[in-house]
């Protein structure tokens, strides 16, 4: 529909105007002066060490895909602080607003938070985590590590995997502006109909959103088409299809649901983009228009997007538990079939999200059962992980530890998962936060996978190890954090405490949401050991240098090539024997075999075009 909406209009910058800026929110003028601080720190470090050509010849530049993934994981962890930040921020508001006649401060009414602030951060949370800090992290990890585990000197596409990498950040960048200029939206994550039409958001907010879902997934699906070229098309001589490490198959797996689901995203939010800019009724109430519709494409996109993330998160498992089981995976090929079964199922469970729009009780039983089956698949890589380390010689180093926290939030978060799958059960928790744990379980145990795959591939990337003692106690504390967190947060969803809450309605919930702020305290001193090991990483590298097998019992193939990876990864291109080739070799003495040939190496020239 039509709305006039008051104030001036430009092509450039549209609705927007000095006005938009909130010079008076302290919040988000403390929030302006740090990001200033750290970019004019960042600026004068390199000017003052003289790397700018380095940085735009090297870096910004570069079609290199381990350059391009490194600067992936650097947009998603930017973008993962930001998000932590945001939970931290819902989290204190909840606690300090307890109740609804405690006063205010900074302007709120409750706590700290305005109601109209606390809906921007709750927000923009959602959006960031799953679309902005997950997803480069883990497309970051693929990009670096498929081709040396398909025996390729690059991707299949390098421009290409460039121009999906700076589309990626021109969609972070459009969140982050929205911080200092203008609002975001208000209306959820998943923008809720009808709040996010033009009548009920007037503001900017929604456009930020909308753009920043679109410019972001249209790189996302470019960066997957490049994953499915590569390992359809680059694997070198010998890498059947099964002979394929399992992170591999799991980063096509993930390739192709990125690829037939973020098409539908597109289309949903550009529906509403036709609604708010040309007037059309696709979510309206009325003229024809559906407010249903919107919420079955979106989560036609919202689930298969959850196994999106979460199958790369199994790879990287898979990957960490043999290396240090000194153990060949167990069950390789029923690995394979269970993550592809997961793929497959993915596409037909969606409809939970919403049990209580009124559907048919056959309807629901249909995708209450779809939903069960996933377990299958699920419990089947479960089983294969505990029985490669059954009998295996177990080292708990630092990625190894992850790993491990992965398996044990897969199990808590699966099981509260197969409770909402039952519709009667979903009616009674629906909208609590019993279902925001059950998620957040799902999305942590990505998280802990993602670190540990950091850790365990970092020495591949640059050569040397990260610190041990900092990674062990960022997993302790970052475990702690998860355990109070979390189990509090199933109490209250038990209780009766509903999502999207400036303030708490009753005061009985005050102890759990208390211990709730005690296990962020446990993350936040996670989040320093994490920068500490990094830190110590960098500081000690002489000392901690490494050769191509970087844990003394790597099995696949990119462990096969020195470290860090030259820019052509291979010298020569290798015939693959096993899935565990450098494992095959090492047990026939064959790991460094002389070439009978010599051919030149040709690849791809940096440019400036993206």
């Amino acid at each position: 529909m039509l709305v006039h909406l008051a104030g001036p209009w430009t092509p450039l910058l549209g609705r927007l105007s000095l006005q938009a800026i909130p010079y008076h929110n302290p919040i988000v003028d403390g929030a302006f002066v740090f990001a200033a601080g750290v970019g004019l720190v960042i600026v004068a470090a390199v000017t003052y060490y003289r790397k700018w050509g380095y940085l735009v010849r090297e870096w910004i530049t570069s079609l290199d895909h381990k350059k391009i993934g490194v600067m992936y994981i650097a947009i998603g962890l930017v973008m993962l602080f930001r998000g932590f930040i945001d939970a931290t921020m819902i989290r204190t508001q909840q606690v300090m607003a307890d109740g609804p006649h405690t006063p205010g401060h900074l302007e709120a009414l409750h706590g700290y938070l305005p109601p109209f602030h606390f809906d921007q951060i709750y927000s923009s949370h959602g959006v960031i985590m799953i679309l902005l800090a997950v997803t480069p992290l883990l497309i970051g990890l693929m990009n670096i590590i498929v081709p040396l585990q398909v025996g390729a000197r690059d991707m299949a596409f390098p421009y290409l995997n460039a121009v999906g990498l700076w589309l990626t950040a021109a969609g972070a960048g459009l969140v982050m502006i929205s911080l200092f200029v203008g609002d975001f939206t208000k209306a959820g994550w998943i923008g809720i109909i009808p709040l996010t039409e033009l009548p009920y958001s007037q503001d900017v907010g929604v456009d930020y959103w909308m753009w920043a879902i679109q410019v972001g997934s249209a790189g996302t699906t470019v960066a997957v088409i490049n994953i499915i070229a590569t390992v359809v098309r680059m694997r070198a001589p010998g890498v059947s299809w099964l002979r394929m490490p399992i992170f591999t198959w799991t980063a096509l797996s993930t390739a192709i649901i990125g690829l037939t689901s973020f098409p539908v995203l597109g289309v949903a939010v550009g529906l509403l983009g036709a609604d708010r800019y040309l007037g059309t009724h696709f979510y309206t109430a009325g003229m024809g228009g559906n407010l249903m519709l919107y919420t079955d494409l979106f989560w036609l996109w919202g689930h298969p997007e959850v196994y999106f993330v979460v199958l790369p998160a199994f790879g990287i498992v898979s990957e960490i538990i043999p290396t240090f089981s000194e153990k060949a995976l167990f069950g390789y090929t029923t690995m394979v079939a269970a993550t592809f079964a997961i793929a497959g199922l993915s596409w037909s469970v969606w409809l939970h999200h919403f049990f209580t729009m009124g559907s048919a009780p056959n309807v629901n039983l249909l995708f209450s059962v779809a939903t069960m089956l996933i377990g299958i698949p699920t419990g089947v890589k479960v089983f294969n992980w505990t029985l490669t380390m059954y009998r295996g010689r177990l080292r708990l180093e630092t990625p190894m530890l992850w790993a491990l926290g992965a398996v044990f939030l897969l199990l808590a978060g699966g099981l509260s998962g197969m409770m909402l799958a039952i519709p009667a059960i979903n009616y009674t928790v629906h909208n609590s936060v019993f279902v925001v744990a059950h998620f957040h379980m799902m999305m942590l145990l990505i998280a802990y996978a993602i670190i540990g795959g950091i850790v365990y591939w970092f020495p591949k990337i640059f050569g040397f190890k990260l610190d041990d003692r900092s990674g062990r106690l960022a997993f302790a504390f970052f475990s702690l954090g998860t355990l109070l967190v979390f189990t509090a947060m199933f109490g209250l969803g038990l209780m009766g405490m509903t999502r999207r809450l400036d303030f708490p309605e009753s005061r009985h919930w005050m102890p759990l949401l208390v211990v709730e702020e005690i296990g962020v305290f446990f993350y936040c001193v996670s989040c320093y050991y994490l920068f500490r090991m990094i830190y110590v990483g960098v500081r000690d590298r002489a000392a901690n240098m490494v050769g191509p097998d970087a844990w003394g019992t790597s099995r696949t193939l990119e462990w096969l090539t020195r470290s860090p990876v030259p820019y052509y990864n291979f010298a020569v291109v290798p015939h693959v024997n096993s899935v565990d080739e450098l494992a095959w070799r090492r047990a026939r003495g064959v790991e460094h075999v002389g070439p009978e040939r010599y051919e030149d190496i040709h690849m791809p020239k940096n440019t400036v075009v993206p």
